[in-house]
């Protein structure tokens, strides 16, 4: 069973950084609106379109690893609520992360 990190906004925040340093240049141009879900510590990750075939895919490499979730190009990788109107941006979490862990 994976435990939950000790403190999960540092957790979010090495993946945030790792992300930024490693793999924005890299994914965002081609890959905008996929999934990529980061093993912290080892830096291995796997991208889709489908949130849960990476999923899979990355527990299949590290059972027992927590992972961290983000969509390429977006500040996170989920929103909860109703659009106010035709074309109105999804709402942001007021620190900018809104990242699950799995």
């Amino acid at each position: 069973m994976v435990k939950p990190p000790k403190d999960p906004e540092a957790f979010a925040r090495r993946a945030e950084e790792f992300y930024a340093r490693a793999l924005r240049s890299q994914l965002e141009p081609e890959h905008k609106g996929e999934y990529v879900v980061l093993d912290v510590d080892s830096g291995d990750y796997e991208l889709d379109a489908d949130e849960m075939t990476a999923i899979d895919r990355a527990r299949a490499k590290h059972p027992d690893r927590l992972f961290y979730i983000k969509r390429v190009g977006y500040r996170s990788s989920v929103f909860i609520g109703a659009m106010v109107g035709e074309g109105s941006p999804p709402p942001q979490a007021s620190n900018g992360r809104a990242a699950v862990l799995v």
